[in-house]
């Protein structure tokens, strides 16, 4: 990847996960193999494996894709939305993954159906960008008062969830919030 070129894998059956993983990542770390494997890892036992489609697409829950950052000593923590968006320390966040509501399509056709789709968020040289694998290109979301209204945005429905990707260290110490912030 050059200088000012922003990594961003485009969707594929329902690997979104692995796409926001990947694209928050800024690289290709992880692939369907890997979150089988993450999956088996997870649910040994099980016939069904309940942590992705049973068809064998994808479709991975949030158990697979925290076990993938701890596998990079990244950890996944878990945005309460009682709090604002203002009360995050931007700098501390490596990037985001939201899960949000998805029309399913066939082609051209939109369903009247809604799914979950994984989507990430990062800031890649200097500027905040939406990585959501559904794009055609990465969208330039802009500076970090840019972020905390379009953040503010995507989390305004009830539906639609935030992790926060950080260092171990970063989770421990819960330095993801602004020091006033921790204390309440």
């Amino acid at each position: 990847m050059s200088e000012g070129e922003v990594f961003h894998e485009k969707q594929r059956l329902e690997l979104c996960a692995i796409h926001a993983l990947n694209n928050v990542l800024q690289e290709q770390v992880f692939t369907k193999e890997t979150a089988d494997d993450i999956c088996k890892r997870l649910a040994p036992q099980c016939v069904v494996n309940p942590h992705r489609s049973m068809l064998g697409t994808g479709n991975y829950d949030v158990n697979v894709i925290m076990a993938a950052l701890q596998s990079r000593e990244l950890a996944a923590v878990w945005w309460d939305k009682r709090r604002t968006v203002q009360s995050l320390c931007v700098d501390k966040v490596q990037g985001f993954i939201l899960n949000v509501p998805s029309r399913v399509s066939l082609g051209i056709m939109s369903l009247p159906v809604k799914r979950r789709h994984w989507l990430a968020v990062r800031q890649v040289n200097g500027h905040y960008y939406n990585l959501d694998s559904k794009l055609k290109s990465p969208v330039c979301v802009g500076n970090e008062a840019d972020l905390r209204t379009f953040l503010s945005e995507v989390l305004s429905p009830d539906v639609a969830e935030m992790l926060l990707v950080v260092r171990r260290d970063v989770e421990e110490y819960g330095t993801w919030l602004n020091s006033d912030d921790i204390r309440k």
